[in-house]
C-alpha cells in the first residue's frame, strides 16, 4: 500500500483529537479513499494510511458515536466489512514532523512540470517550476486529481484570462494559472490554514497577492469570522496581506485569496475557467453557484471524484447549462472538462 499521507493532513496540533482506527474486510484503495471521503463529511480532518485500513483524526468536541455508525453501517459499498477503535491522539506537532521530512518532488514530464519544496531543490528543469510549503494542507502535485488538472491547464490558453480556484488548498492550480498567463485568479478554501498556506506559495513563487472586497451578500461562515478579524486590527495596517514581491510576471497576474465555502463567489467578477477539485457531493451542492459564476463559453475543470461518479456529475453540470468537452482519467480518479453554453439556456 503506497504509504504517502493522503486526502489532506491538516493542522493536528495544539488541538485534543481523537484517533480513530477503521479496518476494512476486503481491504482496497478504493474502499479506504471512499470511507475517507464519507468520515470527512462528518468532522474528520485528516488521514493517514494503516495496514487493512486507514487511521482517522477528528477533533474531540466534534466526535458522534452515532454519525460514525451511520457512516460504518451505510457504506456505500456493500461487500466491504468495516470495524472501528477510538483511542486519543498523543499530542505531536504535526505541522513540525511534515514540515521536517517535506515531500519528494513530483514530475510530470507530459506537460513539463515539476513541483517541489524547499528541501528538494535539485530538480529537472521544467517550463513550469512550481515550489510549494504544504504545511498540511492538500496540495503538492502527488495526487492523482492534481495532475490531471495541471497537465489539463498547460494545455489550455489561459494569457489574460481570470480564473477561479474553488476549495484551493495549497494554491498549486492558482500558480499554474498565473505561470499560465492568466491575469487573476479568485481563489477560497473554507479552511484558513489552506488560505495563509496559499499566500505563502503565491510568494514562493514571486506572485503577487491581492486583498479583495468581500462581495456579495454572503461570505460562508468562516469568510464572515475572517473579515470581522481583519476589521479589528489596526486601520494603518493591512495584515492580512503579504509582503508583495518583485513579479516577472505583468502586474495584472495577481492572486487573491478569501477563506469561505462557494457563497463568497456570490456578486463576484464572473471567470473564463473555474476549477474545483473537491469531492463528489461538494461539487454537487455547488454546482447552482459555479454556472453563475463562469462566463458564456467559459469553462469549467471538475475532478476529486472517481470514474463511477462521472455519470451523475455529467448529467447534473449539463443541467446547469455546460457541455461536457473532455473526459481524462488516470487510474479510477477522473477530471471533467466543460464549456458553458449560451445564457439564455442556463439558469443564472
Amino acid at each position: 500500500m503506497d504509504k504517502k499521507k493522503y486526502i489532506c493532513i491538516h493542522y493536528l496540533y495544539y488541538m485534543k483529537y481523537f484517533e480513530v482506527k477503521c479496518e476494512l474486510q476486503p481491504f482496497s484503495e478504493t474502499a479506504s479513499d471512499l470511507l475517507s471521503a464519507e468520515l470527512a463529511e462528518i468532522g474528520f480532518e485528516s488521514f493517514s494510511p494503516a495496514e487493512d485500513g486507514l487511521l482517522a483524526y477528528i477533533q474531540q468536541g466534534e466526535w458522534d458515536e452515532d454519525r460514525m455508525r451511520q457512516v460504518v453501517e451505510g457504506f456505500c459499498l456493500p461487500d466491504v466489512t468495516i470495524s472501528y477503535s477510538r483511542t486519543e491522539a498523543p499530542d505531536e506537532d504535526w505541522n513540525q514532523v511534515w514540515e521536517e521530512e517535506g515531500f519528494q518532488p513530483i514530475m510530470i514530464p507530459q506537460a513539463s512540470i515539476v513541483v517541489h519544496d524547499v528541501k528538494h531543490t535539485d530538480v529537472p528543469p521544467a517550463e513550469y517550476d512550481i515550489l510549494i510549503t504544504p504545511r498540511l494542507a492538500f496540495g503538492t502535485g502527488s495526487h492523482q486529481t492534481t495532475r490531471l488538472i495541471l497537465r489539463t491547464l498547460a494545455q489550455l490558453d489561459l494569457k489574460g484570462k481570470h480564473v477561479i480556484d474553488a476549495g484551493t488548498g495549497t494554491g498549486i492550480l492558482a500558480i499554474m494559472a498565473i505561470k499560465r498567463g492568466a491575469a487573476s485568479v479568485f481563489a477560497y478554501d473554507i479552511d484558513e490554514w489552506s488560505v495563509e498556506n496559499t499566500k505563502d506559495n503565491l510568494l514562493l513563487n514571486h506572485i503577487q497577492t491581492l486583498q479583495p472586497p468581500f462581495g456579495g451578500e454572503e461570505q460562508g461562515a468562516r469568510g464572515k469570522e475572517q473579515e470581522n478579524r481583519n476589521q479589528s486590527q489596526d486601520s494603518s495596517e493591512d495584515t492580512n496581506l503579504l509582503p508583495l514581491v518583485p513579479c516577472s510576471l505583468p502586474p495584472s497576474g495577481c492572486v487573491a485569496v478569501v477563506c469561505g465555502d462557494s457563497s463568497v463567489l456570490e456578486g463576484r467578477e464572473q471567470a473564463d475557467l473555474l476549477i474545483a477539485n473537491i469531492n463528489r457531493n461538494i461539487l454537487l451542492a455547488d454546482l447552482p453557484r459555479f454556472a453563475k459564476a463562469v462566463k458564456e463559453k467559459g469553462k469549467m475543470i471538475l475532478s476529486g471524484f472517481y470514474l463511477a461518479d462521472v455519470p451523475v456529475l455529467e448529467e447534473a453540470t449539463v443541467q446547469h447549462g455546460f457541455s461536457l468537452l473532455r473526459t481524462e482519467n488516470e487510474g479510477e480518479w477522473a477530471m471533467l472538462l466543460f464549456e458553458a453554453d449560451a445564457l439564455g439556456r442556463r439558469d443564472v
